[in-house]
């Protein structure tokens, strides 16, 4: 880890009385220890005064996460989170009251715990993860992932990535792979992944473990609905599109104005069809694919998080990682009590962890269209609303294909949807550059053309 440039100067005043079980462990050393653990003193004091984390997420996981956190003697600590508190959050949130419905998640559970644990310093960002730039991310040690889509995981993988640098030689210079811990519940089930980019498995190599969400036939949607989950997938799907509610914005389920069109148009289908049951929440966990969380599993999860931070803090036991047994432990609470830890390969040709670039194989006559279609189904991309630019003699020395973001050129290029790939592609290899939601960098595709109008990749 890195501890920043300069001299440290510690300035600990803590009560030791207070940590005493804590310090049992970094006072000396054992036969399980890292071969990097330094007991004493020094250990000790950058575990409270040095050592920054960052907790993206400050819902059932970021809560148990800021607790235990603290708790371990981690003092200075930012939490980021966009979201307000609702009162269905009440029975699992425990650092939020009734009297903050309607606050910021993270301010009130940054003000929660700086009260509750003395000496802690919790600093709080109401606002998206994609609202702050690598400058921000680059001044944390570690960083832990409390979240509840796989979207907002790809976008934090790609920024942690990024930030790598390598020497002359290819090697990752240290202290620039900022390590992630990366929490996540479903129900009974919950996972802990130990990422160390450039070295370790990224998110985007293990990415099609992932189960695909649940897809309703279209025709169901379109024409007889039968349940509440039909209705709201109809308005997401079909109506979204048809109705363009907000222009040319792309549906964000995120954004409370758009859950709200969503909502009513459900609602609206709903008693059309004399079907029961579309509320707010129902739409929003639609939606978002949300499935019910368990106070439980929150804690066990969050508890196995904080410690694997521990040890990658100070060294005092290895983390989690290949010569331990594997950076991945999966847990299974529906019928009893079962946990696994293993390991995976990391892609070699991964876009995001070793910036590669992905080859796609095309006839020459598929539209834009279509070749966006193709993007986002392909597994190794899973692309949400991509714009495209390509190389060109212009004084940016870039010339944009499709802009479906900045609505002055998405008027301008719109159009282009329709024209085949080889007006732009003449030569297989050329490469396109690819802007996406879901990633926080450009991607490169490099484009090999076919003759023949056929499904390749």
């Amino acid at each position: 880890l890195r501890w920043g440039a300069g001299p440290r100067v510690f300035t600990m005043s803590i009560d030791a009385e207070r940590w005493q079980d804590l310090y049992r462990l970094l006072e000396r050393s054992g036969p399980l220890a890292g071969p990097t653990f330094v007991p004493g003193d020094d250990t000790k004091e950058m575990l409270h005064d040095v050592i920054r984390v960052l907790v993206v997420g400050a819902g059932g996981l970021g809560c148990e996460l800021l607790k235990d956190l603290t708790l371990l003697g981690f003092l200075n600590i930012d939490v980021i989170d966009m979201d307000t508190i609702e009162v269905t959050n009440l029975n699992r949130q425990f650092l939020f009251r009734a009297g903050d419905v309607g606050s910021s998640k993270a301010e009130t559970a940054a003000k929660f715990v700086n009260e509750r644990v003395k000496g802690a310093k919790v600093t709080p960002h109401f606002c998206k993860i994609q609202d702050k730039d690598a400058d921000f991310f680059q001044q944390f040690q570690i960083i832990v992932l409390g979240l509840d889509s796989l979207e907002a995981r790809r976008w934090m993988n790609d920024m942690v990535c990024s930030l790598i640098q390598y020497d002359e030689e290819g090697n990752v210079e240290p202290g620039t792979n900022i390590p992630m811990v990366d929490g996540g519940t479903e129900g009974m089930a919950g996972h802990v992944n130990v990422i160390y980019p450039g070295v370790t498995p990224c998110f985007e190599c293990i990415l099609p473990l992932f189960p695909p969400q649940i897809n309703f036939p279209m025709c169901t949607l379109a024409d007889i609905p039968r349940t509440p989950a039909h209705c709201v997938e109809w308005a997401k799907q079909l109506e979204w599109d048809r109705a363009k509610p907000f222009g040319e914005e792309s549906l964000e389920c995120d954004n409370p104005k758009h859950m709200q069109w969503l909502f009513e148009a459900a609602l609206s289908r709903a008693e059309a069809h004399g079907i029961e049951g579309v509320t707010l929440k129902f739409t929003q966990g639609v939606a978002k694919r949300i499935i019910p969380a368990i106070a439980a599993t929150n804690a066990i999860v969050a508890a196995v998080c904080a410690n694997e931070v521990l040890k990658l803090a100070t060294a005092v036991v290895p983390h989690m990682q290949t010569d331990t047994g594997g950076h991945y432990m999966m847990y299974q609470g529906g019928e009893g009590v079962f946990t696994n830890t293993m390991g995976h390969e990391r892609h070699a040709d991964c876009a995001v962890c070793s910036r590669a670039s992905v080859k796609l194989s095309v006839p020459k006559d598929l539209t834009i269209a279509q070749l966006i279609e193709q993007m986002k189904e392909d597994q190794r991309l899973r692309l949400r609303n991509p714009a495209l630019s390509v190389a060109a003699s212009t004084a940016s020395g870039m010339k944009t294909i499709y802009n479906p973001h900045v609505k002055s050129i998405l008027d301008q290029t719109k159009a282009n949807l329709d024209l085949p790939v080889g007006t732009w592609v003449t030569e297989s290899g050329t490469e396109l550059t690819v802007d996406d939601p879901v990633m926080a960098t450009q991607k490169q595709v490099a484009i090999y053309l076919t003759e023949s109008n056929m499904d390749t990749s």
